[in-house]
């Protein structure tokens, strides 16, 4: 029986003891676990400090630009659709930087008698400590000033900023709770790693606003939406105080309960999380399969039986198993996909971008042939192992070659057509195509080179380290060398482009898309053939290199 079972008077008095009681122990348990992360290392302290610093100014800006914009007659539309945003940030940033705070994973506690309210109480205080609370608390600040007109709106002011701010940590804890064990386990870690592509696509989106707000006449455009959000929680706290500002005290008060009845259910929802967490089984204590559970995946069967026989077919699954699985690669190759195809996308809808743009795509992935070696990490012996000759080196690179390709090529010719789509311009498709095409071949063939040349460790061990300490030189040298290599292979397709608009001949662009496959086939392997004696010489040297994270 869990302790949340058990009766009332049981266990130690401070175990049942009001919420009040165990406010400042874990408050103090929150201060503790930031001091001691800090003692850890030097870099991290200095990187800790940094980011408070630089935080701190973001929110000082903020809070003052928003000030500035009192007395504006759409300020209201701006700062109830920014407290909704905040809240959806609150809501996802604990599903990808859950190792940020010890503190949101509860079942650590399990073994403690504290009663489920007390616990939220205390949970809810100590999560008030930190960075994320302080600068949600600039902002709301800055909202209910530039709103608040009067003695009454001054009133709901003074409660709508601290409410906002508890609905948002509510609602952070309330989901870490609820996906707690999935943060806990390996695909957790994955969604860690993931993190840079969330805060890569909300940059483009924001960019992306910006200038369609810029372009629709300034904040009257968001008016329509406002209208929706300002009844939304915790938002419509914020819109309580324009409500009170213009004398309708009756909305203000309803729009405020609203904001104080989603922080109720959220403490409720929180609860029945908490309760269920710290009561039920987890995987650990129930059988992991059925004794007569079909074995899956096994070589040979399913989609592995299309890929060829020998080291190719084999050398394929392990690159594309390393993509599904690893979690370092798999969030290379996330990120890779996204940002080659919102770069390009985003330009077209924007109106201001071109059809080359698409080339982006093929240069993103064609990244991926670099430090092929380096996802292999120490067991790369094992690799090594299967290298005898220099044929054998040229296989291993090839089959890589040919996996990234089963990847990058339909992936390319998508973007290339999707760009071209939006901006209307399908005479210039087949230039276009050609010319990713023969940038690809060309970054897989100075990929292979690096690899072999300029190996470097991937750490496992942190989602944000992807070199290991002392190699990031080589890491730069190895993808802007070879990207810069890469540029000047394609140099004669390029200059053939560039000949054809320049000569008015539009008519003869589609001879890029032939010419683009083959000069690009050609330049892989050439770089394959390259790169294939100095891997066989370079085995030792490749694996200790691979193996320092």
């Amino acid at each position: 029986m869990s302790v949340l079972d058990a009766p009332a008077g049981s266990g130690p008095r401070t175990g049942t003891a009001g919420g009040t009681a165990l406010v400042p122990v874990f408050v103090r348990l929150k201060l503790s676990l930031l001091r001691n992360g800090l003692r850890q290392s030097s870099g991290r302290r200095a990187a800790y400090i940094a980011s408070v610093v630089i935080t701190l100014l973001i929110a000082a800006g903020q809070l003052i630009a928003l000030i500035a914009l009192r007395g504006n007659a759409h300020v209201e539309s701006l700062v109830v659709l920014l407290a909704e945003v905040l809240a959806l940030g609150w809501a996802v940033m604990p599903l990808f930087f859950s190792d940020g705070d010890e503190t949101l994973d509860p079942s650590r506690l399990v073994m403690l008698p504290l009663r489920p309210r007390p616990l939220i109480t205390a949970l809810l205080a100590s999560s008030l400590v930190g960075i994320g609370p302080l600068f949600t608390l600039c902002l709301t600040a800055g909202s209910v000033i530039a709103l608040a007109h009067g003695a009454g709106a001054a009133v709901f002011a003074v409660l709508a900023a601290p409410l906002t701010l508890l609905v948002c940590v509510a609602l952070a804890r309330a989901v870490a709770t609820a996906n707690s064990r999935l943060l806990t386990s390996r695909k957790g870690r994955d969604l860690a790693v993931l993190s840079g592509l969330v805060i890569a696509v909300g940059i483009q989106a924001v960019n992306f606003g910006a200038q369609r707000l810029g372009q629709a006449g300034g904040l009257s455009a968001l008016d329509p939406a406002a209208e929706v959000v300002r009844w939304l929680p915790p938002a419509s706290a914020i819109g309580s105080v324009h409500s009170a500002s213009q004398g309708s005290y009756g909305r203000a008060a309803v729009q405020l309960l609203l904001s104080v009845a989603a922080l109720a259910l959220l403490v409720w929802l929180w609860q029945r999380s908490l309760v269920k967490l710290m009561t039920a089984p987890d995987g650990s204590t129930l059988a992991a399969a059925a004794p007569d559970r079909a074995k899956s995946g096994s070589r040979g069967s399913g989609i592995w039986a299309l890929f060829p026989e020998g080291r190719t077919g084999t050398v394929m699954q392990r690159s594309l198993r390393y993509v599904a699985r690893d979690p370092k690669t798999k969030a290379a190759w996330v990120t890779a996909l996204a940002i080659g195809l919102i770069v390009p996308l985003l330009n077209a809808l924007q109106g201001t971008g071109s059809v080359y743009f698409a080339c982006f795509a093929a240069g993103m992935l064609g990244i991926q042939m670099y430090n092929q070696f380096g996802q292999d990490t120490s067991a790369f012996w094992m690799v090594a192992l299967t290298i005898s000759s220099t044929r054998d080196a040229y296989l291993e690179l090839r089959a890589r070659a040919l996996a990234l390709l089963l990847i990058t090529l339909p992936y390319t010719i998508l973007v290339t057509v999707l760009t071209c789509a939006l901006l209307g311009d399908w005479q210039q498709l087949p230039g276009v195509m050609g010319l990713s095409f023969a940038l690809l071949g060309a970054m897989l063939a100075t990929g292979a080179v690096a690899s072999a040349n300029l190996p470097y460790s991937i750490p496992q061990d942190g989602a944000f380290k992807n070199v290991a300490p002392g190699q990031a030189g080589l890491a730069w040298m190895s993808i802007f060398g070879g990207m810069v290599s890469a540029a000047l292979l394609c140099a004669p397709v390029i200059a053939a482009t560039i000949w054809l608009r320049v000569a008015d001949a539009q008519e003869w662009l589609w001879v890029l898309l032939p010419a683009g496959a083959v000069y690009g086939a050609l330049i892989a392997w050439a770089g394959l053939r390259v790169a294939a004696p100095r891997t066989a010489d370079r085995l030792p040297e490749i694996l200790a290199a691979v193996s320092k994270g």
